[in-house]
């Protein structure tokens, strides 16, 4: 199979001036994770929802938390973008999209943007659908989080291993999933944005002997609980790839988290799967 047998046309597009919000608004209406940047005609870049969901973390420029309204495309886009042609073959793309780190390429054909491939156009692929093996044997580790951790922890975690995050209860069950759709695509953007990295403060009450301990506590304005996905889709390690495909596909996600006798044992993603292909 070739790009041009899986890939999505036509492709949504948005200009440089264009406001991040208004290329969310179109990400969210069309339920699509990327948009291609075009200027007079030219592919000048690509804006994906990790892209917004990155620029809250603390520590980054300032005016990267500003409102979406406030914030041109261009500012936050991925100039260059990796380009196939229509006749590059799948297990071509699933290792560009393994080598550098992407989720989607644009396919060009004769200068002109002729669609684009996602790794959920990959996950259709008959190479895809092969794959013979169970899911114990392609699963990953995950990294965690509690519930009340703060998004600015969230996001340094997810960013250092470029990966989402298992968030847990106080009794370390499952009880979400973070990605950057999450993230980006969160309600209530406004709050996130004015009051990442700061905390508010309580006195703790007094006990019986009058003495109040640690006097301020830290409580995060936004934690992983209010931005969590919920509940988690769990397996069991024996469960064949494609099973596990059909359960991603039902269930619209892209991650199984892997239970064994109710203790989490890793995590299936579909990146994974395109490690696979990719070999």
């Amino acid at each position: 199979m070739q790009a041009r047998d899986i890939m999505s046309a036509p492709v949504f597009v948005v200009s440089p001036d264009s406001t991040v919000a208004h290329a969310r608004n179109l990400m969210v209406r069309h339920r699509i994770s990327r948009l291609l940047v075009m200027d007079g005609g030219n592919l000048v870049g690509i804006l994906t929802k990790k892209d917004i969901a990155y620029r809250l973390r603390q520590g980054e420029p300032a005016w990267r938390r500003r409102p979406l309204d406030r914030i041109p495309v261009g500012a936050l886009m991925t100039e260059h973008p990796v380009v196939v042609q229509p006749d590059t073959g799948v297990k071509s793309i699933a290792r560009i999209f393994v080598e550098n780190t992407i989720s989607s390429v644009p396919v060009m054909d004769a200068g002109v943007v002729a669609g684009i491939v996602t790794k959920t156009d990959l996950m259709k692929s008959v190479p895809v659908r092969d794959i013979g093996i169970l899911v114990g044997d392609m699963m990953e580790d995950l990294p965690v989080v509690n519930h009340n951790h703060s998004m600015n922890h969230v996001i340094s975690v997810m960013r250092e291993r470029n990966d989402k995050v298992l968030v847990t209860d106080d009794e370390g069950l499952p009880a979400g999933i973070i990605t950057e759709t999450n993230l980006a695509f969160f309600e209530d953007e406004r709050k996130v944005s004015s009051m990442m990295g700061k905390d508010v403060t309580i006195r703790r009450r007094e006990t019986a002997d009058g003495m109040r301990g640690q006097t301020l506590m830290a409580v995060s304005s936004v934690t992983a609980g209010d931005v969590m996905t919920s509940p988690v889709i769990t397996v069991a390690p024996d469960m064949s790839i494609p099973d596990a495909l059909a359960l991603m596909e039902k269930h619209r996600v892209n991650s199984l988290v892997v239970m064994e006798k109710d203790t989490v044992s890793g995590i299936l993603k579909r990146d994974d799967i395109i490690k696979e292909v990719a070999k």
